[in-house]
């Protein structure tokens, strides 16, 4: 059975005014794994060995709970209530594939929406030539991503495209609609690099963005480079480019807040973040001091707190 143990010490407390007071109040949990939801009664062994070890938490992964009918979150919730332990739906937000096998399924959103997926600078030029809904264009990302599969978790779909926002926002509230959780973790709420997304509307959206900011002659000029290079502008203009991405993660966490809280105020937000801020910002565009400081989220979980 296997499962990633989070210890209170990690977890940050936002309504906490002092860190003994985080510590009192962060959870120890287990982060279940996909073993041990196989069936009823490999739910029940692992909601008894994590009550044998002191565990109040439990975090399900929520796309990974449905095996041949069999719903392991819903099977879950009653055996931990039962043991005095809260339940977390786990739900990666971005990440949305592994990087080396591909989703059998033809209704996932990597099949219906890859014009959503994150594309990373040094495919982009590739890509820009192949359609977007031809099977050619998923298979050339798909083989970079296995690739560099060391430094990738997989594919990731963009907040920068509206309609991934919104269906993000809907996966959201059908968790807390159809399950009496505790809490929501948002894992992988990020970019997976600085090099990502260069997708073709990714960078569409910022050049409409970003030019009417822009003087005429400095929209001229960069207008002149794009006809040479199609990713002129955030070329050009990298640190707008760089707190563009940072505010649409920014806009997709209060996102996810409103309509988890507009359905059941009383469930707890939670977020898995690079814990040094400079990285987070530059790397993964999380603007987390921020989501702490209008709560955004109601906790933080740095990443190292998962390895």
């Amino acid at each position: 059975m296997q499962f990633r143990v989070l210890a209170a010490s990690v977890c940050l407390a936002l309504a906490a005014s002092t860190p003994a007071a985080a510590e009192e109040n962060a959870p120890r949990a287990y982060w279940v794994q996909q073993a041990s939801l196989q069936s009823a009664e490999a739910v029940r062994r692992m909601v008894a060995t994590a009550a044998t070890n002191g565990i109040d938490t439990l975090f399900v992964p929520v796309r990974t709970t449905l095996t041949n009918g069999f719903d392991a979150l819903a099977e879950a919730i009653p055996a931990a209530r039962a043991q005095g332990m809260r339940v977390y739906a786990w739900l990666n937000v971005n990440l949305v594939s592994g990087p080396s096998e591909l989703p059998a399924s033809r209704d996932h959103v990597i099949y219906q929406h890859p014009d959503w997926l994150m594309v990373p600078r040094e495919l982009a030029p590739e890509l820009m030539s192949v359609d977007v809904r031809s099977p050619e264009y998923l298979g050339r990302l798909a083989r970079w991503t296995r690739a560099n599969a060391d430094r990738l978790g997989g594919l990731f779909v963009s907040p920068l495209h509206p309609g991934a926002q919104a269906q993000l926002a809907a996966a959201a509230r059908e968790i807390v609609s159809r399950y009496d959780v505790d809490g929501v973790h948002l894992d992988q709420l990020r970019f997976p690099g600085p090099d990502f997304d260069y997708s073709r509307g990714a960078v569409d959206a910022f050049r409409t963005s970003v030019r009417p900011r822009l003087s005429a002659a400095e929209r001229a000029r960069i207008d002149a480079v794009e006809l040479i290079d199609p990713f002129a502008y955030p070329e050009e203009l990298g640190e707008e480019w760089r707190l563009f991405r940072q505010t649409q993660v920014t806009a997709l966490v209060t996102r996810l807040r409103t309509t988890i809280k507009s359905v059941r105020p009383d469930v707890v937000v939670s977020a898995t973040i690079v814990s040094d801020a400079g990285r987070a910002a530059q790397e993964a565009f999380q603007d987390w001091q921020t989501w702490m400081d209008n709560g955004f989220v109601d906790r933080l979980l740095p990443s190292e707190g998962q390895d």
